[in-house]
C-alpha cells in the first residue's frame, strides 16, 4: 500500500533528479491552477464531477493559490514539478476527489495551456515597458526636436538630422518590437486544454467552453499539434532577441555619443558609475550592460530552437527544455527596458558641442547637390562636381572655397554650407525637417494611443486568471 505522502508512480524512479523541472516551473503555479478551476468548472458541466466535487475542488485550488501567494506553499522536490506538487497539495485539502481533477486531462495539455496564459500576461508586461519607454522617447524626442546633430553611416559624418528625428528612429524601432509581441500574443490565442497527452479523450468535454472560461479566442484544431507546438514561445524569444538587439544598438549610440571624442552628451551619474582607480572617470555603464544583455536574449532563443529541431510528433520530454530559456530572456528584456525608461528622460545633451559638430561643412554637401539638380544639373554631374569641390579645397572646407569650384551654383547653395540643420530642409515625408518632424510627431501619439487600446484588451483576458485563481470580484 502507498503512503499518504508518498509521490505517485508516475513520478517515481532512479532518474527522478534528472528529469525534475520544479525550480524552472514554479513560476507557473498560478496559471496552473487557473487553468485547473477552469477544467473543473467544465467537468463539472459536462455532468463528470457532481456539484459539490466542483465546488470543493476549485475552493481547495484557491486555498492552494493563497498558500503560494503568500510563501506558505509546502514545495516538495520529490514530486517533480509545479502541476503534479499542486495535485498532491490540493488532495491533502480536499481528500480523495482531489484525485478526479486529472480527469481527460494529461500534463501535456496542462503544461500548454499554462505557457500559454504565462505568454499573454509577459506580453502585457512587456508590452507595457516598451509603451513606457516609448513615451520617454518621444518627450526628449520633442525637447530636442530642432538640436542639430550630425547623422551617420559607417559611423562617417554623412548628413545633418536632429537630435529629435535620431530618438524619434528608436521609438520606431522599439515600437515595431512591441507590435511583434502583440501579433505573437495574437497568434497564441488558442486553447491547448482538452487535447489530453496526444490523443484528447473518449469523455464528454467541451474544450471550446474551457477556451472560453479562460479568456482564449478558439480551442485547438489538432490534439496532436497543441501538446507539441511550441511556436508562440520561440516566437516570443525571437520578439525579445531582436528587441534586445534594438535596444543595444541605442546603448552603443549613446556610449559612443558620451565620450570625449563625440561628446555629444553630458557624462552624468545616471549613466553609470565611476572608476574604482581612475577618480575622473564617469562611465557609461548603463548603455554597456544594455548592449551587452543581447548576448543572453540571442542565446535564450538558440537554445529553444536547437531543442525544437527534429522532434517527432507529439509530445517529448525534450519541451521540458521550453521553459528556462523563455524565462531568462523574459526576465532580462524586463530589466534592459526598465534601465531604459529610468535612463532616457535623464540624457542630457551638450548644444555647444552638437552646434560645432553640425557647423561641419561636409554636411552639407548631399544638400548642395540637391541645389544643383534644382536649376538642370543632372544629378550624376552634380555628385561628380560637389565631390572634386570638396577634395580640391584647400585644408577644410570652408563653403567659400567650396563655392568658388562651382561657379555655376545657385546663389541658394550656400545655404546648403550654413551649418546647422535648415528648418525649412529635407522635409519629404518621414525627414528631418521641421514640417515633416511635426507630422512625425502626430503619428507616433496616435500610434501610442493605439498600443494603449491594445495592451488594455490583453489587461481584460489577462484579468480572467486573477478572477479564477481568487474567485469573481465581489
Amino acid at each position: 500500500m502507498t503512503h499518504a505522502n508518498a509521490p505517485p508512480a508516475y513520478v517515481r524512479g532512479p532518474a527522478a533528479p534528472f528529469l525534475n523541472s520544479l525550480s524552472v516551473d514554479r513560476p507557473l503555479a498560478r496559471y496552473d491552477i487557473a487553468g485547473s478551476v477552469a477544467h473543473a468548472e467544465m467537468l463539472g458541466r459536462a455532468g463528470l464531477l457532481t456539484p459539490d466535487e466542483t465546488t470543493a475542488l476549485v475552493h481547495g485550488l484557491r486555498t492552494v493559490a493563497r498558500e503560494v501567494a503568500d510563501g506558505t506553499f509546502p514545495w516538495r522536490d520529490d514530486l517533480e514539478d509545479v502541476h503534479t506538487n499542486v495535485e498532491v497539495r490540493l488532495t491533502e485539502i480536499v481528500g480523495p476527489v482531489g484525485g478526479k481533477l486529472q480527469t481527460a486531462r494529461s500534463r501535456n495539455d496542462q503544461v500548454a495551456v499554462d505557457e500559454r496564459l504565462y505568454l499573454r500576461a509577459t506580453v502585457r508586461d512587456l508590452g507595457e515597458r516598451l509603451r513606457a519607454l516609448e513615451v520617454a522617447l518621444l518627450a526628449r524626442a520633442e525637447a530636442e526636436l530642432t538640436t542639430p546633430i550630425p547623422g551617420y553611416t559607417h559611423l562617417q559624418r554623412a548628413q545633418p538630422v536632429t537630435v529629435g528625428h535620431t530618438l524619434l528612429a528608436h521609438f520606431w524601432r522599439f515600437d515595431r518590437d512591441l507590435d511583434r509581441l502583440l501579433a505573437t500574443a495574437s497568434r497564441a490565442d488558442v486553447c491547448p486544454l482538452g487535447a489530453g497527452a496526444l490523443a484528447g479523450t473518449t469523455l464528454p468535454t467541451d474544450p471550446a467552453w474551457v477556451a472560453g472560461r479562460l479568456g482564449f479566442s478558439r480551442p485547438f484544431d489538432n490534439s496532436m499539434d497543441a501538446v507539441s507546438d511550441r511556436d508562440p514561445l520561440a516566437e516570443l524569444l525571437f520578439d525579445l532577441a531582436l528587441l534586445a538587439v534594438h535596444a543595444s544598438a541605442f546603448g552603443e549610440e549613446i556610449v559612443l555619443h558620451a565620450t570625449k571624442e563625440f561628446g555629444f552628451l553630458e557624462r552624468t551619474p545616471a549613466l553609470g558609475s565611476g572608476s574604482s582607480l581612475m577618480p575622473q572617470k564617469r562611465n557609461p555603464d548603463v548603455a554597456e550592460l544594455v548592449r551587452g544583455k543581447a548576448g543572453r536574449a540571442v542565446g535564450d532563443l538558440v537554445a529553444l530552437l536547437t531543442a525544437l529541431k527534429g522532434l517527432p510528433l507529439a509530445y517529448d520530454r525534450d519541451l521540458q527544455e521550453d521553459k528556462a530559456p523563455v524565462l531568462d530572456a523574459v526576465a532580462t528584456a524586463t530589466a534592459v527596458l526598465d534601465a531604459l525608461v529610468t535612463l532616457v528622460p535623464s540624457l542630457r545633451y551638450d548644444h555647444a558641442r552638437l552646434a560645432a559638430a553640425a557647423a561641419d561643412p561636409e554636411l552639407g554637401a548631399t544638400e548642395l547637390a540637391d541645389r544643383l539638380v534644382a536649376v538642370g544639373v543632372p544629378f550624376r554631374a552634380a555628385h561628380e562636381a560637389v565631390g572634386a569641390a570638396y577634395r580640391d579645397a584647400d585644408g577644410v572646407p570652408t563653403p567659400d572655397a567650396i563655392l568658388q569650384r562651382l561657379p555655376g551654383a545657385p546663389p541658394a547653395a550656400r545655404a546648403a554650407l550654413a551649418g546647422g540643420f535648415p528648418s525649412g530642409g529635407r522635409s519629404t515625408h518621414g525627414g528631418p525637417g521641421t514640417a515633416a518632424l511635426a507630422a512625425q510627431l502626430d503619428r507616433a501619439r496616435a500610434r501610442l494611443a493605439e498600443r494603449r487600446t491594445s495592451l488594455s484588451s490583453l489587461d481584460r483576458t489577462v484579468g480572467l486568471v486573477e478572477e479564477l485563481v481568487h474567485g469573481e470580484p465581489e
